[in-house]
């Protein structure tokens, strides 16, 4: 059993590794630039991806920073209203060929936007049509079949929660920033922080 493990950690590392991490640190400094314009950070997908753009928005929102979870296939039912001119808007596309995010992606072109894509594939119709695209590697799904949505959606995860932690770095965030929205639990009763993680 720990032989799978190991197996899913080098897919994870290869993954990582494939990011083009100029690029990566541009997603960065512009999300920082939208947030400190006063705009938002838009994450938005379908399927397994949906806890993933959660757990992001989720991350945000406690650090203080503004960010909402748009989901593809209701955004095109009035909840893309929650989008407004200067927001950052992420696409979660395994494939970058999802009908749905080619269409949402196509109403977005009409809106004065930052529109990025994360996706594993590098010749798509979504990277093609979105220039600021991080695209990874993905070797194996990790199951029987190399079909579920598992390695991808795991390392989305990781690199959404890296892009919640460098935004939040180049911010000079504190703890007593993050504290504010966590009065409560054992976070609530930290005096002090003992380790800064850069």
């Amino acid at each position: 059993m720990t032989t799978y493990f190991e197996r899913q950690l080098k897919e994870f590392e290869h993954s990582i590794h494939s990011m083009d991490m100029t690029m990566f640190e541009r997603w960065v400094d512009e999300g920082v630039r939208t947030l400190q314009s006063g705009n938002k950070i838009i994450a938005s997908g379908l399927g397994k991806n949906v806890p993933v753009c959660e757990k992001f928005v989720g991350s945000m929102q406690s650090m203080g920073l503004d960010a909402y979870y748009l989901n593809t296939n209701s955004a095109v039912h009035g909840d893309m209203g929650v989008v407004k001119d200067g927001d950052m808007v992420i696409i979660l596309t395994k494939s970058g060929e999802t009908e749905e995010s080619i269409y949402l992606s196509r109403l977005l072109e009409k809106r004065k936007i930052n529109k990025w894509l994360l996706t594993f594939e590098r010749e798509s119709t979504l990277t093609r049509e979105i220039p600021n695209s991080i695209v990874l590697d993905l070797m194996h799904e990790g199951d029987m079949w190399n079909i579920m949505p598992n390695n991808s959606t795991t390392i989305n995860l990781i690199v959404l929660q890296g892009l919640a932690m460098k935004i939040a770095s180049s911010m000079e965030l504190t703890l007593e920033d993050f504290k504010r929205n966590h009065p409560g639990g054992a976070i609530g009763k930290m005096n002090n922080i003992t380790k800064s993680y850069r």
